[in-house]
């Protein structure tokens, strides 16, 4: 009889706590250092209270990947009750985190871990196609295999408002800052290869750009998968994110058009008014 599988991910792929407890995945925190206080990613620090503090102090978190003892005791607690485990982390090249799992894992049988390649709801789609995999009765290893080919699909992408939060973090130049807001320049950063890079730079007020960009992404969708796509933002205004559903959905017929607020890490990264569509390719990216 094969064992029963258990979804985990770390806390940066910014699903919702409806979707977590509707899907039954559990979620290693990560840690955020901000003020010279350490805190749990999501139980007690979110991003408005790390937006709140920029204003006041001019500080942006540090965030810290889980480490091989945090993935050890995570692991235990589940194979103990009899789980087999598909862990899925933030890429590779972002966070030390894939490796530290990947080293506790070899302690285990029947635990995997999967680099999405991909941050917030980019591996968020990968897990939820896990958990399909898993009610479907796919075994822990399949899964691991499936998702690690479908993480070359996809198709994660935010557009920014402004670069301040960037530059902050010491992730762009003062001059392409400056350049940016003085253009009104609003750039994408697509992730490609589990790494962040900018693709197209729109021009103009941020709801307008936000339409153009998704309309560029999801173009005549004939290679897209309609079973899901994420509209993720980092705590854009209720009139704006509504709008970006309302298109999505209008472009394409997707099975489910799901809403999510990114968490510390995106939010830390890019700043609050941050919008992105993310969804799986038929073909792999290049």
């Amino acid at each position: 009889m094969s064992k029963k599988v258990l979804i985990a991910s770390d806390s940066t792929t910014d699903l919702s706590a409806e979707l977590i407890e509707k899907y039954q995945i559990k979620i290693l925190p990560l840690g955020v250092n901000l003020g010279g206080k350490s805190y749990i990613d999501g139980v007690d620090i979110d991003p408005d209270f790390i937006y709140k503090y920029y204003e006041e102090k001019g500080e942006l978190p540090k965030t810290s990947a889980a480490n091989v003892a945090d993935f050890t005791e995570f692991f235990k607690k589940y194979t103990d009750e009899g789980y087999a485990i598909v862990m899925f982390t933030i890429s590779q090249t972002m966070s030390s985190t894939y490796n530290n799992g990947r080293i506790a894992a070899e302690e285990f049988e029947d635990v995997y871990v999967v680099d999405t390649k991909n941050l917030s709801t980019g591996g968020g789609l990968l897990l939820l196609a896990a958990a399909d995999m898993a009610a479907q009765g796919d075994s822990a290893e399949v899964i691991a295999q499936k998702c690690t080919e479908l993480a070359d699909r996809v198709d994660a992408s935010f557009v920014l408002d402004n670069l301040e939060f960037l530059y902050k973090g010491g992730r762009c130049s003062a001059l392409a800052a400056f350049g940016a807001n003085l253009l009104q320049l609003k750039p994408c950063i697509m992730v490609r290869g589990g790494s962040m890079g900018v693709g197209k730079k729109y021009r103009g007020k941020f709801a307008a750009t936000l339409e153009k960009y998704i309309a560029d992404q999801i173009g005549d969708a004939s290679d897209i998968e309609l079973d899901r796509i994420f509209v993720t933002h980092a705590g854009c205004d209720k009139e704006i994110y509504e709008a970006c559903v309302k298109q999505v959905k209008a472009l394409a017929p997707f099975k489910e058009v799901l809403l999510t607020r990114a968490g510390c890490t995106v939010s830390s990264h890019c700043g609050r008014n941050t919008l992105g569509v993310l969804f799986i390719r038929k073909n792999k990216l290049v």
